[in-house]
């Protein structure tokens, strides 16, 4: 993994941290900049230590997904926002098993990722405007 994951964890510890001592304070809500903030870096480390995990071989899409508390189809993008696999996405933005071959092809071999395309990261967005 590219990340340094004591240190990501560490990211996720340090808000969490800091959440909990707004939380009992007369305004709560700061503790939710820091909750969100402990979330997305935790999102992160789960999507890069499944890319991980697909590609060292040890995990198929389903396993990893199933392991992470996801769906098969939810994997693909996720994937794709990694820095592992993000050279292997497809146009539809997604990871699939051909890309996880291409990836450990490459790491076996020792050749270097094709250039990536960069994506934004999925957000929400309501269907409803208000």
């Amino acid at each position: 993994m590219e990340r340094d994951t004591g240190s990501e964890l560490d990211g996720v510890r340090t808000e969490l941290d800091a959440a909990e001592q707004v939380i009992g304070q007369p305004n709560p809500e700061r503790a939710l900049i820091h909750l969100r903030a402990a979330a997305d870096r935790l999102a992160r480390l789960i999507d890069e230590t499944m890319a991980e995990a697909v590609i060292s071989g040890g995990a198929t899409l389903r396993s990893a997904g199933a392991s992470a508390g996801l769906t098969e189809n939810a994997v693909g993008p996720r994937l794709a926002r990694t820095d592992a696999l993000a050279p292997y996405a497809n146009d539809s933005g997604r990871v699939t098993a051909s890309g996880i071959r291409r990836a450990q092809y490459d790491r076996e071999t020792g050749a270097p990722p094709p250039p990536a395309e960069q994506r934004e990261p999925l957000r929400f967005k309501p269907r409803r405007p208000s």
